[in-house]
């Protein structure tokens, strides 16, 4: 079974399984200068395990043939960090903390809060953060190493070729796949029922600039749940963390500063700035929502039907698409959302829609959690086997990928030769 193993994968919250297996200390191998402990090894099989959910209790020939795989490439990982540390390959801090954020994000999200994830590790978030950074510059650098290395390795039309005649038989079958683009229209309120919200906030404001204390005003009236209980706190947050009408207001405030009224697509808020830091920004608001009424829902379908129409008539869907989608990166994709796989569209509704579709037709409105929509089906393609003539760029990457894994397996095997292994468990 071939596993392929990131020493930076993502730490799971240990389960009672875990717990009943206590790691032993002791060394593993010793590469060079460098000791892989037997718990590192550990570490790593229990996260593969329990990420896949495999019940290695009943089969022990997997547990020892995942260990060996295990060990075998934090050893890998040994040899490429010394060979990039020979090369003098560095990185950034800025790369550092772009991909410590998103690491950190995740876990969150696998454990379920913040606190959550403390509790997994056992260590405070300023721990857990320190010690996950050596491993992602080290992942970093590693990367690095292998961009530069083969970033020359080229393959010829014979190669591709070759590939394609060896292994087509075992080549993966395409899977049904769509090509569409879409509308969207954002239920936004209008009327007695934005006048109603404006009015309320008013009043807020008012109270604010009477000098009442913002936090209670944030836990009497802000209609944001996750934050009215805290006064309003937002934490920390860094651009794009937010909508971009928050964000273009909240970065112009002095510490102390509170807004003007700010409108977004949640409704109104007053924002407070408390502190900044580098870039980044702590602030807390007062949020009152907008709440659509059946008019302003009625009032969407009615604009999409008509654009619908209008697309039928011959206008260009992506002229269209510019001047009336809320979708917001219609400017940059005119409403394409590209070729999906069928069965990978994340959004049931879509799926529900394009499957009763023929090319070139344009749905009726319907309903997602982002608003209402309509779908042009651009292309629909059936499953089918990967040819040459209509795959040729698929074909060549996948031939460049093979290439390169045989160089790369081949460049390993050169280093293991210069650099001392010694192993001080079985690798067999």
């Amino acid at each position: 079974m071939k596993v392929t193993i990131i020493i930076f994968s993502l730490i799971i919250v240990w389960t009672g399984v875990v717990k009943a297996q206590q790691m032993v200390d002791g060394i593993a191998a010793i590469v060079g200068q460098e000791i892989i402990l037997n718990s590192e090894v550990e570490q790593y099989v229990q996260n593969y395990v329990l990420q896949n959910k495999i019940n290695v209790m009943s089969n022990p020939e997997m547990y020892k043939s995942l260990k060996k795989e295990v060990l075998e490439k934090l050893i890998e990982q040994k040899i490429l960090l010394t060979k990039a540390d020979e090369d003098t390959i560095t990185v950034t801090e800025r790369e550092v903390d772009r991909y410590l954020d998103e690491q950190i994000r995740t876990l969150i999200a696998r454990a379920g809060s913040e606190s959550a994830l403390e509790s997994a590790f056992q260590n405070p978030m300023k721990k857990i953060r320190r010690d996950l950074r050596a491993e992602t510059e080290s992942r970093l650098k590693i990367e690095t190493l292998r961009r530069k290395k083969f970033a020359e390795v080229k393959v010829s039309r014979r190669e591709v070729e070759e590939f394609y005649n060896m292994y087509q038989d075992s080549l993966p079958v395409l899977k049904e796949t769509v090509d569409i683009s879409h509308i969207l229209k954002q239920i936004k309120p209008g009327g007695s029922s934005r006048e109603a919200a404006l009015e309320k906030m008013i009043e807020i404001k008012e109270k604010v600039d009477a000098g009442e204390d913002f936090a209670e005003l944030a836990e009497t009236y802000s209609e944001d749940p996750a934050t009215s209980i805290r006064g309003g706190d937002l934490g920390f947050i860094k651009r794009g963390d937010l909508v971009t009408e928050f964000e273009s207001v909240a970065f112009n405030l002095e510490p102390g500063e509170i807004s003007d009224i700010v409108e977004t697509q949640f409704g109104f808020h007053l924002i407070k700035m408390i502190e900044k830091r580098g870039e980044k920004i702590h602030t807390s608001h007062i949020l009152i929502h907008l709440q659509p009424t059946e008019d302003d829902e009625s009032r969407v379908i009615e604009e999409l039907e008509a654009i619908r129409q209008k697309s039928l008539d011959g206008e260009n869907f992506e002229a269209l698409a510019i001047a009336n989608s809320d979708d917001e990166n219609v400017e940059n994709d005119k409403g394409h959302l590209g070729t999906w796989e069928v069965d990978k569209l994340a959004i049931p509704e879509f799926k529900k829609v394009v499957a009763n579709m023929e090319v070139g037709e344009i749905s009726e409105p319907f309903k997602t959690d982002y608003g209402y929509h309509i779908v042009r089906l651009n292309l629909h393609e059936e499953p089918r086997t990967l040819s040459l003539e209509k795959d040729w760029d698929k074909l060549q990457n996948m031939a460049l990928n093979f290439k390169i894994d045989n160089e790369y397996k081949s460049w390993i095997a050169m280093l293991k030769d210069d650099i001392p292994i010694e192993y001080k468990i079985s690798s067999d």
